[in-house]
């Protein structure tokens, strides 16, 4: 199957389909997000992750301002093909708090995550 059949495949929601990004490598789960058709073929054809902002109405690609790009190595989708997970190679943190992963403390407020830049400097 082609990626445009499997995305035509995809079950979209209000035009969107969750995606979970994780580490090719180490298998970490480093963010959340939404994707809309556009977003998913140009991630399929250039390899670098991309994104529809539901708060900004617009189309995002991973670290265009941060340069924390995410370099897509693989496209997967579950057995009810209403969600995708992306494993790529992250460069710099995921988070744009400037930590690695966007999952960086518990729900009791306690920080767990690596942060990796600081995001004053960057933003």
């Amino acid at each position: 199957m082609s990626d445009s059949n499997l995305v035509n495949s995809l079950k979209f929601e209000n035009g969107l389909i969750p995606a979970i990004v994780q580490d090719a490598e180490t298998r970490d789960v480093l963010m959340f997000a939404f994707m809309n058709k556009e977003a998913l073929q140009l991630t399929a054809e250039t390899k670098i992750a991309h994104f529809w902002s539901r708060s900004r109405k617009s189309l995002w690609k991973k670290g265009e301002t941060s340069g924390h790009y995410q370099y897509v190595k693989e496209i997967l989708t579950d057995c009810d093909e209403d969600v995708v997970l992306l494993l790529v190679e992250q460069v710099g943190g995921a988070c744009h708090t400037g930590y690695r992963s966007c999952f960086y403390r518990t729900i009791d407020g306690k920080t767990v995550g690596e942060k990796v830049f600081d995001a004053e400097d960057v933003y």
